[in-house]
């Protein structure tokens, strides 16, 4: 028996002023981010059905985080154009998907020069900052000199000169995967004269899964409000709508095992059939971590609903095979809308689930009616935000007003706070 059934209320039962703040995550995972084009092509198509085809993904996410070719994905979805609209549509992403350089048969560098890569995106992002987003964008890479990750965000860059970077120097760093790419190395300048260096690495080193990280992001403007959570009672449920999508396990495949790792020395862990187990390792037990951590909350709080992730299992990539890439994307789109087992740690269909574009038309739908919810909003009295006696009031992601609600805050259980701003897709 569904132990939320009984108390769980529909999208439909909720009143006009229980609303969503709304996630896009997306994966690191090399040229594997096809997989995700795929996944957003369809999903913004579905938008378009709804609202029509000038509508962007970009108009419904208050937060899009992206890692490696995720973050690559996040950059050309959030870049302005001259008339401040999204540089590119989901669709055209997956043509732009290109090889990374030069290969170099050697064990002496990385396997690509990434000239190629570095001369496409400044190309095609020029000297578009990170606070020029059009909407809030999380990416995380990793300082190679200060060993400490670096998270580039829009809320960030808007506080701090330093902190805001160019497109192309951030999508340049994440991703950079040791082995396959090189650092990055650059500066930023404020009106000061002061200057920050920054030696970056591939953010998969530090979240291959950014959704939690966009969530933090979240949680720490709303901090940065200096409203006291802590006395606020609270709530059964989250609101936060989030769609994180993965770019292909390969658990399921089983072609590591600790008999045969235990003969492997440093080569062997850096190539083996055609991989690199240890970061394919690493960067998959990152992301399941996070999976792991969301789906329970979501869960726990009997909002499951609130959490889709599309994830798959792949055969290796290479250019090669991009076309088959394409494929298996597409095929993901028919497979059975799944979610993670939190006793068994698999992913397992969901009863009377449907198919991955199935979970994702229901997406759609949510997306659609909370964007249309805050344009009928845009013209009334924002309330205040009650705690007591008290009144207090505090600003959404890009500084327009919310209207008071629940939010949830993975970190710190769950609290009564605001919604998103009512306002916040008007541009």
């Amino acid at each position: 028996m569904d132990r939320s059934s009984s108390i769980r209320r529909t999208d439909d039962q909720l009143p006009e002023y229980d609303r969503y703040i709304t996630v896009l995550s997306i994966d690191g995972g090399g040229i594997k981010g096809i997989l995700p084009a795929v996944v957003l092509e369809f999903l913004e198509s579905q938008l378009q059905e709804l609202d029509g085809e000038d509508v962007r993904l970009a108009d419904y996410f208050d937060v899009i985080a992206g890692t490696s070719t995720g973050g690559l994905v996040t950059a050309m979805l959030t870049s302005p154009n001259e008339n401040n609209r999204p540089l590119y549509a989901a669709k055209e992403i997956k043509p732009t998907f290109f090889p990374f350089g030069k290969v170099a048969k050697s064990l002496m560098g990385p396997l690509y020069d990434g000239r190629h890569l570095h001369s496409i995106l400044k190309e095609k992002l020029k000297n578009i900052k990170l606070s020029q987003a059009i909407t809030n964008v999380v990416i995380p890479a990793f300082d190679i000199k200060r060993l400490q990750p670096v998270i580039f965000s829009t809320y960030e860059a808007k506080r701090s000169p330093l902190l805001d970077a160019k497109f192309s120097d951030i999508c340049i760093s994440t991703s950079a995967a040791p082995t396959f790419l090189p650092g990055h190395e650059f500066q930023t300048k404020d009106e000061n004269g002061n200057v920050r260096e920054y030696n970056l690495i591939d953010g998969g080193v530090a979240a291959n899964n950014p959704a939690l990280i966009a969530i933090t992001q979240v949680t720490k403007q709303m901090f940065d409000s200096s409203i006291d959570y802590f006395r606020m009672r609270p709530v059964d449920f989250p609101r936060l709508l989030t769609i994180s999508i993965g770019t292909g396990a390969a658990r399921i495949e089983e072609k590591y095992n600790s008999k045969l790792a235990s003969k492997w020395g440093i080569l062997n862990w850096l190539h083996y059939g055609g991989t690199t187990p240890l970061i394919e390792i690493f960067t998959q037990a990152s992301a399941d971590m996070v999976d792991y951590h969301n789906s329970l909350i979501f869960q726990s709080l009997y909002s499951e609903d609130n959490y889709l992730r599309i994830q798959s299992s792949v055969d290796v990539a290479t250019e090669e095979n991009l076309d088959k890439l394409v494929q298996i994307g597409e095929r993901l789109l028919k497979n059975p809308f799944s979610r993670i087992n939190l006793e068994t740690g698999l992913t397992e269909p969901v009863i009377n689930g449907g198919t991955n574009k199935d979970a994702i038309k229901r997406f759609a739908r949510k997306l659609s009616s909370e964007r249309k919810f805050r344009h009928l909003k845009t013209s009334t009295v924002v309330p205040q935000l009650r705690m007591g006696t008290k009144r207090h009031k505090t600003q959404s992601m890009i500084n327009l007003n919310y209207g008071e609600n629940i939010i949830f805050n993975p970190m710190l259980s769950c609290m009564n706070v605001v919604t998103p701003p009512v306002n916040v897709f008007l541009k």
